[in-house]
């Protein structure tokens, strides 16, 4: 065993602090300045892309009987995946780990992510082909596999990146999910975590069970409801604490540049620490480069690829500019952060607990069970939808049964800072071919950005999907 953690801190070490922490950025300012800012100039296009039709009744009832899944219900599935554990164990790992100052690189990340969040789905959604059941899938695999002209290198990347996403989000990410719960659940309620852990399988193999348009009728229905209710929460935690606001926003920014070194002899500046820990969380979180939404974003069906960008990238500010953001506030305006022997999901609950008394440790829990639960059936199908690509469909009765294992098992971890350890080390390593297939599929996100202006000037927005 501690040779094996030994080889996860050496493999963290190297990909998030020198690989990952200047790549993932530098690929989102790539994306950023090649298409012109699309987080700030396409964001008014991307809320209406992605709410316009949420509440047209003929429209929604069109897509359900031709078994169609909706721009929103990809959104729900990514957002079911993205708004997890991450939201409220990570920030607040990431304030404990690097400092409230985390806070601005997890807003950086994010800010850039959502260029890079909007060339996936592109892609995704150009490269995307049928099952053996005839339903749409695509991801990295995909467009790295469809797209490279070199086809022993994209088929190399390609089966690396699959194995890597079933392992890294089907296998060790639903480990840390299942952990939150079983961890919160039994903080709040004292129910023991192996009895959640089972629980979490069963319903969880519940809803695997009726493949993407349950997953999607799922997601649509929880997703918005969870989101809202948890931000209800903190905007009462931040009106209880106002007066500390402004201070806080300040200490967020000044830790984020502080060139003081890091207390406890530890090698390194708090800026650096905060940096380390903000894009790795944020990572987590959002999962902008990762190249596990693009997953659902490919099974949409709009008018144009770009369509889909636009509304992946609401997903990334829904997750880190607002779920995200409210954990951090409520956990530095109530000071849980600097209470010492918590960490994880525990610190954000002992937030809630300052708060709001007992009720609030009972909320945050409710609340984390849901985001963590949306999150394993996210990743589920992100997992699967690589399964098929591995496999075929002979594949996924042994990768759900492998999953709901690993659920089980994650509920009965008593060290949560070797699992988010693991969780570091497998997403990291699944990051890297999907960051080389965006470098070099970049001309058709490029072409398809303008294609969409086009269209627009048209005013007919029409696609016909052909790789060139």
């Amino acid at each position: 065993m501690e040779l094996f953690i030994s080889i996860v801190n050496f493999v963290n070490r190297i990909m998030w602090d020198y690989v990952l922490l200047f790549a993932l950025p530098a690929v989102g300012v790539i994306f950023t300045l090649m298409l012109g800012f699309p987080q700030i100039r396409r964001f008014p296009a991307a809320l209406k892309q992605t709410f316009g039709r949420v509440f047209d009744k003929e429209e929604n009832a069109r897509r359900r009987a031709a078994g169609e899944i909706s721009s929103f219900q990809a959104l729900a599935v990514a957002i079911a995946a993205q708004v997890g554990t991450g939201n409220v164990a990570g920030v607040a790992t990431a304030i404990i780990s690097g400092g409230p100052g985390a806070i601005f690189w997890m807003w950086l990340a994010a800010f850039f992510g959502m260029g890079t969040i909007f060339s996936e789905a592109i892609l995704a959604q150009i490269f995307r082909t049928k099952d053996e059941d005839g339903n749409l899938v695509g991801g990295p695999a995909y467009y790295i596999s469809n797209g490279f002209k070199h086809k022993g290198l994209a088929k190399f990347l390609a089966a690396f990146f699959a194995i890597a996403i079933t392992i890294a989000l089907g296998f060790v990410g639903n480990m840390t999910q299942s952990n939150s719960i079983a961890s919160s659940v039994n903080a709040a309620f004292g129910v023991p975590s192996i009895a959640v852990g089972i629980a979490v399988a069963i319903l969880a193999a519940l809803v695997f069970i009726g493949g993407i348009s349950r997953i999607a009728s799922f997601a649509e229905m929880v997703v918005p409801i969870m989101a809202a209710a948890y931000i209800g929460l903190a905007i009462v935690v931040m009106v209880k604490f106002n007066d500390q606001i402004i201070p806080t926003i300040s200490l967020i920014f000044s830790e984020a540049f502080s060139t003081k070194a890091v207390a406890g002899g530890a090698a390194g500046t708090v800026m650096k620490q905060a940096m380390r820990y903000g894009v790795a969380r944020g990572l987590f979180s959002n999962e902008a480069g990762m190249g596990s939404t693009p997953q659902a974003h490919a099974t949409a069906n709009v008018d144009h690829p770009a369509e889909q960008g636009l509304t992946a990238m609401v997903g990334v500010f829904i997750d880190t500019g607002l779920v995200c953001t409210a954990t951090a506030l409520v956990v530095i305006l109530t000071g849980a952060n600097e209470i010492p022997g918590l960490n994880g999901a525990l610190v954000t609950q002992e937030a809630f607990s300052i708060a709001f008394g007992t009720f609030g440790r009972m909320a945050l829990s409710v609340c984390l069970t849901f985001f963590a639960f949306t999150t394993v059936v996210g990743w589920y199908y992100f997992g699967e939808t690589n399964v098929k690509y591995l496999f075929g469909d002979k594949g996924l009765l042994p990768y759900r049964a492998i999953v709901i294992i690993f659920i089980i098992l994650g509920s009965l971890f008593t060290d949560i800072g070797l699992v988010w350890s693991i969780a570091d080390m497998t997403n990291s390593i699944m990051v890297l071919p999907n960051l080389i297939g965006l470098l070099v599929l970049m001309k058709y996100v490029r072409n398809t950005s303008k294609d969409y202006d086009r269209c627009k000037e048209l005013g007919e927005i029409k696609y016909d999907y052909k790789y060139e």
